[in-house]
């Protein structure tokens, strides 16, 4: 009798997924960038006109990369979920801070507001459930301090009107509830189908206040570099990168991460804008470093050699 050699099968390699700290480390590189970029694009634009066209540029990009690649696009609730969360962490979020720099607000303040971001999807985070540990407010002890040494300097009394104050605290709520919300609700679809939907809902959500505005811009070089930078590195990688995280993790350790951009940020302005760098901001960058880092490791795993 002969017999069959059986067949030879030959184990698929799995795809190695990166590592999450790389991620991280990618996203807030990315997203601070938009910090000096947008310093750079509001000399030459009215803050709302300058988020639609942002948005708008962007959702018109993920549009045709979703419509290529041949993806499938969220209906009903689904799609419901993602225009919430670009309501929220686009339009609301944006929205309140541009305003409240253009009405006079220093950007220090700004960046200690919107720092405090870990703070605020925490406590929304463990208001919905969600367990924070004792190491992760720690964490977040270490990271707030982190921030306030990053931009102590930046903090001094101007002339805005009190209600711009207002409107930071009503950005920071913005990405605090925005982040939960995806995280919840808007990641099971493709990232350029539900990205798409989020900037084309800020867009559509902000477009009335910007013809308020007169849409004021110009054309000139300064502007057009700095609004593409805007559109193709922070509206399309960094959010991109934002939702593979939160994809992968808990809401309230993707947004630890907002503790370093205030410190990354005073160091690029540094290279890009030549603002000063001082030792407190390297030691606010240092702590805030080590907050996020507390408050993102994996709990030790009990019986691990």
């Amino acid at each position: 009798m002969k017999l069959e050699t059986p067949p030879l099968i030959v184990p698929s390699t799995p795809r190695l997924a990166p590592p999450a700290a790389a991620l991280g480390a990618a996203f807030v590189l990315l997203w601070c960038t938009g910090y000096p970029a947008a310093k750079l694009a509001l000399a030459h634009a009215a803050p709302l006109t300058l988020l639609v066209l942002r948005f708008g540029s962007a959702a018109i990009l993920l549009a045709l990369l979703a419509v290529f690649a041949g993806v499938s696009w969220p209906r009903g609730r689904t799609a419901l979920h993602s225009v919430v969360t670009g309501a929220l962490s686009l339009a609301l979020q944006f929205g309140a801070l541009y305003v409240a720099v253009a009405l006079g607000v220093n950007v220090g303040i700004a960046a200690l507001v919107i720092g405090m971001t870990p703070i605020a999807t925490a406590l929304i985070s463990r208001a919905l459930g969600e367990a924070l540990s004792s190491r992760q407010w720690l964490g977040f002890a270490f990271g707030a301090a982190g921030v306030v040494l990053a931009v102590a300097d930046r903090i001094g009394t101007n002339d805005a009107p009190w209600f711009a104050y207002l409107l930071l605290l009503l950005g920071l709520a913005g990405i605090g509830a925005g982040t939960v919300y995806q995280k919840r609700f808007a990641v099971d679809v493709d990232p350029r189908a539900g990205l798409a939907i989020q900037q084309a809902s800020a867009t559509l959500l902000l477009l009335p206040f910007a013809l308020h505005e007169g849409f004021r811009f110009d054309a000139s070089p300064a502007f057009l570099g700095s609004l593409g930078w805007l559109v193709v590195v922070n509206s399309l990688a960094a959010f991109a990168l934002m939702f593979v995280l939160l994809r992968r993790g808990a809401a309230s350790r993707v947004a630890a991460l907002f503790f370093l951009m205030p410190p990354v940020t005073a160091i690029m302005n540094y290279f890009v804008l030549g603002d000063a760098l001082t030792v407190a901001k390297m030691a606010g960058f240092a702590l805030a470093t080590f907050g996020v880092w507390l408050a993102t490791r994996e709990p030790a795993t009990l019986g691990a050699s």
